[in-house]
Parts: C-alpha cells; sequence; structure tokens
C-alpha cells in the first residue's frame, strides 16, 4: 500500500523545537522528491521545505536558518527538524512525495506553538 504517514506534531512553547517525521511505504522511496508543506486554519498551503531525490534542499524564507529538512532513503523517511518556534508556525504539516507525474500526500500532523 502507497502511503506517507506524518508523526513528532504536537504542543510546544514559543521558541521550542519539534522534530517530524514522514515515513513511507509501497514505493521507491530514493527515487522520490520529497517535501514538507503547511496550512494554516484560513490560508493556502505552502512549501515549507524540500529535498529533491538528488539531495538538493530548499526552504520557504519564513524558516530558513530555523527548520532542516534531511531524508534517510535506508528507513524510507524524511524529517524535519524545527528550532526557534513561533506562534505563526502553527499549522497542519503535511508530507508530500513526488516522482515524475506521481504524488503522493500524507494525512497530515498538528502543530501548534503557544505563545
Amino acid at each position: 500500500q502507497v502511503q506517507l504517514v506524518e508523526s513528532g506534531g504536537g504542543v510546544v512553547q514559543a521558541g521550542g523545537s519539534l522534530r517530524l517525521s514522514c515515513a513511507a511505504s509501497g514505493i521507491i522511496f530514493s527515487r522520490y522528491h520529497m517535501g514538507w508543506y503547511r496550512q494554516a486554519p484560513g490560508k493556502q498551503r505552502d512549501l515549507v521545505a524540500a529535498i529533491t531525490s538528488a539531495g538538493t534542499i530548499t526552504y520557504a524564507d519564513s524558516v530558513n536558518g530555523r527548520f532542516t529538512i534531511s531524508r534517510d532513503n535506508a528507513k524510507n523517511t524524511v524529517y524535519l527538524q524545527m528550532n526557534s518556534l513561533k506562534p505563526e508556525d502553527t499549522a497542519v504539516y503535511s508530507c508530500n512525495g513526488r516522482f515524475s507525474t506521481l504524488a503522493i500526500w500524507g494525512q497530515g500532523t498538528q502543530v501548534t506553538v503557544s505563545s
């Protein structure tokens, strides 16, 4: 079964850290470009960070220097380390995988940052 399963969300105080994980199954993970997106209530879903199959990384300006994306192809998992969290980082964070014309999404995990 093809799926992405996120974990690691929760409630944290401003300035704190969380580490999100996205475990893939049913795909050749190493071939996929992976990304983390987030959607706050009433807002569109935006790209937070992405890592290609070759390891090229991009970040949204709003998280650059605070968040770190990484992948472990042996574990079929992509991570998002989030440091110095701000209340405006509160959102549902979703994992995305892309390969050619294929795209798959996880169910999302809630991250809430209290001030």
